[in-house]
Protein backbone atom coordinates (compact mmCIF):
# COMPACT_ATOMS: atom_id res chain seq x y z
CA UNK A 1 0.00 0.00 0.00
CA UNK A 2 1.45 3.38 -1.03
CA UNK A 3 2.02 6.11 1.54
CA UNK A 4 0.02 9.29 0.80
CA UNK A 5 2.15 12.09 -0.63
CA UNK A 6 3.19 14.65 1.94
CA UNK A 7 1.85 18.16 1.60
CA UNK A 8 4.28 20.71 0.10
CA UNK A 9 3.74 22.95 3.17
CA UNK A 10 5.17 20.24 5.43
CA UNK A 11 1.92 18.60 6.49
CA UNK A 12 1.51 14.84 6.67
CA UNK A 13 -0.50 14.49 3.46
CA UNK A 14 -1.90 16.84 0.83
CA UNK A 15 -5.33 15.19 1.13
CA UNK A 16 -5.65 16.00 4.84
CA UNK A 17 -3.66 19.25 4.93
CA UNK A 18 -3.94 21.86 2.16
CA UNK A 19 -5.88 19.76 -0.36
CA UNK A 20 -9.35 20.56 1.01
CA UNK A 21 -8.56 24.30 0.98
CA UNK A 22 -7.31 24.31 -2.61
CA UNK A 23 -10.33 22.23 -3.69
CA UNK A 24 -12.72 24.70 -2.04
CA UNK A 25 -14.03 22.02 0.36
CA UNK A 26 -12.85 23.87 3.50
CA UNK A 27 -11.74 27.34 4.61
CA UNK A 28 -8.37 27.79 6.35
CA UNK A 29 -9.22 28.51 10.01
CA UNK A 30 -6.10 30.59 10.77
CA UNK A 31 -3.77 32.98 9.00
CA UNK A 32 -0.99 30.38 9.28
CA UNK A 33 -3.18 27.71 7.65
CA UNK A 34 -3.94 30.15 4.83
CA UNK A 35 -0.25 31.00 4.43
CA UNK A 36 0.64 27.28 4.24
CA UNK A 37 -2.11 26.65 1.68
CA UNK A 38 -0.92 29.60 -0.41
CA UNK A 39 2.61 28.18 -0.39
CA UNK A 40 1.15 24.87 -1.58
CA UNK A 41 -0.80 26.74 -4.28
CA UNK A 42 2.45 28.32 -5.47
CA UNK A 43 4.08 24.88 -5.72
CA UNK A 44 1.11 23.70 -7.81
CA UNK A 45 0.91 26.95 -9.82
CA UNK A 46 -2.73 27.36 -8.77
CA UNK A 47 -3.40 30.91 -9.94
CA UNK A 48 -7.13 30.73 -9.13
CA UNK A 49 -6.56 29.86 -5.46
CA UNK A 50 -3.89 32.53 -5.04
CA UNK A 51 -6.22 35.17 -6.49
CA UNK A 52 -9.19 34.00 -4.38
CA UNK A 53 -7.15 34.28 -1.16
CA UNK A 54 -5.47 37.63 -1.92
CA UNK A 55 -7.24 40.68 -0.44
CA UNK A 56 -8.94 42.69 -3.17
CA UNK A 57 -7.26 45.93 -2.04
CA UNK A 58 -3.78 44.62 -2.87
CA UNK A 59 -4.50 41.99 -5.54
CA UNK A 60 -2.18 42.51 -8.52
CA UNK A 61 -3.63 42.83 -12.02
CA UNK A 62 -0.84 40.81 -13.63
CA UNK A 63 -0.39 37.05 -13.38
CA UNK A 64 0.80 35.80 -9.99
CA UNK A 65 2.51 32.66 -11.27
CA UNK A 66 4.35 32.23 -14.53
CA UNK A 67 3.55 28.89 -16.16
CA UNK A 68 6.88 28.60 -17.98
CA UNK A 69 9.13 29.86 -15.17
CA UNK A 70 11.76 27.20 -14.36
CA UNK A 71 11.07 27.42 -10.62
CA UNK A 72 11.22 24.50 -8.18
CA UNK A 73 9.90 24.96 -4.64
CA UNK A 74 12.03 23.12 -2.06
CA UNK A 75 10.42 23.69 1.33
CA UNK A 76 8.69 25.91 3.82
CA UNK A 77 9.69 26.87 7.35
CA UNK A 78 7.21 28.77 9.52
CA UNK A 79 9.13 30.90 12.00
CA UNK A 80 8.33 30.92 15.71
CA UNK A 81 4.89 32.28 16.52
CA UNK A 82 6.29 33.26 19.92
CA UNK A 83 8.55 35.89 18.34
CA UNK A 84 5.56 37.34 16.53
CA UNK A 85 3.53 37.44 19.75
CA UNK A 86 6.42 39.21 21.46
CA UNK A 87 6.59 41.80 18.66
CA UNK A 88 2.84 42.41 18.90
CA UNK A 89 2.73 42.35 22.74
CA UNK A 90 2.34 46.13 22.97
CA UNK A 91 -0.26 46.37 20.23
CA UNK A 92 -4.00 46.13 20.90
CA UNK A 93 -5.23 42.65 20.03
CA UNK A 94 -7.15 42.39 16.77
CA UNK A 95 -8.61 38.95 16.14
CA UNK A 96 -9.22 39.85 12.48
CA UNK A 97 -5.58 40.62 11.67
CA UNK A 98 -2.51 38.42 11.98
CA UNK A 99 1.08 38.15 10.81
CA UNK A 100 2.97 35.02 9.79
CA UNK A 101 6.75 34.89 9.33
CA UNK A 102 8.14 32.23 7.03
CA UNK A 103 11.08 31.21 4.90
CA UNK A 104 10.38 29.47 1.59
CA UNK A 105 13.25 27.88 -0.29
CA UNK A 106 13.29 27.42 -4.07
CA UNK A 107 15.55 26.93 -7.07
CA UNK A 108 15.59 28.70 -10.42
CA UNK A 109 17.76 27.10 -13.09
CA UNK A 110 19.63 25.12 -10.44
CA UNK A 111 20.42 28.16 -8.27
CA UNK A 112 19.05 28.12 -4.70
CA UNK A 113 17.13 31.10 -3.27
CA UNK A 114 15.16 31.84 -0.14
CA UNK A 115 12.21 34.11 0.46
CA UNK A 116 11.97 35.39 4.06
CA UNK A 117 8.70 37.25 4.53
CA UNK A 118 6.48 38.70 7.23
CA UNK A 119 3.03 38.31 5.69
CA UNK A 120 0.02 40.27 6.90
CA UNK A 121 -3.44 38.74 6.82
CA UNK A 122 -6.94 40.06 7.49
CA UNK A 123 -10.13 38.16 8.22
CA UNK A 124 -13.35 39.39 6.63
CA UNK A 125 -16.83 38.15 5.98
CA UNK A 126 -17.09 36.75 2.44
CA UNK A 127 -20.10 34.80 1.17
CA UNK A 128 -21.42 34.51 4.72
CA UNK A 129 -18.19 32.97 6.05
CA UNK A 130 -15.31 34.59 7.95
CA UNK A 131 -12.27 34.09 5.69
CA UNK A 132 -8.60 34.99 5.96
CA UNK A 133 -6.99 36.91 3.09
CA UNK A 134 -3.35 37.67 2.31
CA UNK A 135 -2.89 41.45 2.49
CA UNK A 136 0.82 42.07 1.89
CA UNK A 137 4.27 41.21 3.08
CA UNK A 138 7.56 42.75 4.08
CA UNK A 139 11.05 41.35 4.04
CA UNK A 140 12.95 41.46 7.36
CA UNK A 141 16.44 42.94 7.37
CA UNK A 142 19.16 40.35 7.09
Amino acid sequence: MATPASCPCGGASFATCCGPYLAGEAVPPTAEALMRSRYTAYTRRDEAYLRATWHRSTLPNEAIVQENEPLQWLGLEVKSALRLRQRKAELPENKDADTVEFVARYKIKGRAHRLHELSRFVREEADGVARWFYLDGSFPDK
